[in-house]
């Protein structure tokens, strides 16, 4: 009965950031997507922590050392990036979330950065190819030593309709009630 809203009127447009994600792989781009909610840099099957040098724009944040890292959204700070320790962000924040899964160091924190920024992982230290990137829990792409993923504020925006008048403090509230 909710859809009545839409010919009266009575709705909210929302408008959400989405991510813009590439792999350089020597010198030649070999992936890119589009993303809403997050792209995660993670091991494999295998029970090995991978190693990763991450910038946000030209300053390093140094080695994460562990099970990989989420760049998301603030619409997708609430999945994974929440899981994983990072923090809950409204969704019409300008952020990129930067949140380490399981780091080995305690020094890793999450970060949150400007959406200007551009994000750089590069899997420089491991031994193995044992890395994986996916967005927003898409097909998975095997990535190699010295592959480097680039993750920026797209261009692109996801439209949303609200025909509720729910503030995202009530969906987070009932959302973590039922868990």
């Amino acid at each position: 009965h909710l859809l009545k809203n839409l010919a009266t009127g009575e709705y909210t447009k929302e408008r959400r950031m989405m991510l813009e994600v590439a792999v350089m792989r020597d010198g030649v781009k070999v992936y890119e997507n589009i993303g809403l909610n997050d792209a995660v840099i993670s091991k494999g099957a295998v029970a090995r922590i991978i190693r990763m040098d991450v910038m946000v724009g030209k300053a390093n944040l140094g080695l994460i050392e562990g099970d990989g890292v989420v760049v998301a959204t603030p619409t997708g700070s609430t999945g994974y990036s929440m899981s994983a320790g990072g923090p809950i962000v409204e969704p019409d924040a300008r952020n990129i979330i930067i949140t380490p899964i399981c780091a080995h160091d305690v020094m890793s924190r999450c970060i949150v950065a400007s959406d200007k920024r551009v994000i750089t992982v590069e899997l420089t230290h491991n031994a193995r190819r044992n890395a994986y990137l996916s967005v927003d829990g898409g097909k998975a792409l095997r990535l190699n030593l010295g592959d480097v993923v680039t993750v920026r504020k797209s261009h692109l925006e996801t439209k949303l309709i609200r025909l509720k008048d729910r503030s995202f403090y009530d969906v987070v509230n009932m959302k973590f009630k039922n868990t």
